[in-house]
């Protein structure tokens, strides 16, 4: 991958203005993704030294219109309020369903209807179970001048690929559980099949 830049930097307010979030947009990236980070200063009077950083898939159903059968959207609010408060970047990367796009999400959710999980879904589609390539958000963190990051994720792929890229990950913080009648199964299978960090409490079943 090409060693990317920054192109463009503008300040939005987010959530009628209560989130001032700097979006920053960058050169260099030939995959056409047009990944974004999105920065803020933060709200603690006592930063960590270290920034916190969420590498954020598009989710077209959980992000926008609340799906259940993800936890994406409810991880997205959560690190908007994390980063707003400590200050860091969400590194919104454009690969909807795992990399595999959104119609292939849609068909493979039908096979789920009919009992396979996630990734057997994926994989009987012929197509991989995650196809999702971090090494971009290595270079999108470099493009900020960032080699050492606090990584909000219960996923320990993303802290792998990030080191195998030159990224210090000083620090493993994980997300909540945002589980649901909906998308219990799928978060059973992504800490089963994929050692997600996630622990079931009572409060989930």
């Amino acid at each position: 991958m090409n060693a990317l830049t920054i192109k463009r930097r503008v300040v939005i307010p987010m959530r009628a203005g209560k989130v001032m979030a700097e979006f920053v947009s960058f050169d260099g990236d030939d995959s056409g993704k047009e990944h974004i980070a999105i920065y803020c200063e933060g709200k603690s009077p006592e930063k960590a030294p270290v920034p916190l950083v969420r590498l954020h898939s598009e989710c077209l159903t959980g992000d926008v219109f609340g799906s259940g059968r993800c936890d994406c959207g409810e991880q997205l609010d959560e690190a908007i309020d994390l980063i707003n408060e400590q200050g860091g970047y969400i590194l919104y990367l454009r690969q909807e369903g795992r990399g595999i796009g959104l119609y292939a999400k849609l068909e493979a959710y039908a096979l789920q209807d009919q009992g396979y999980d996630t990734y057997q879904a994926n994989e009987m589609l012929m197509l991989p179970d995650d196809g999702r390539d971090f090494s971009v958000a290595a270079e999108m963190l470099k493009a900020l001048d960032l080699t050492e990051i606090r990584l909000l994720t219960n996923n320990p792929d993303k802290a792998s690929q990030l080191i195998n890229n030159g990224i210090l990950v000083k620090e493993l913080v994980p997300t909540s559980v945002h589980v649901n009648k909906h998308n219990r199964q799928y978060l059973e299978t992504k800490a089963k099949r994929k050692h997600h960090t996630i622990i079931f409490d009572t409060m989930n079943k």
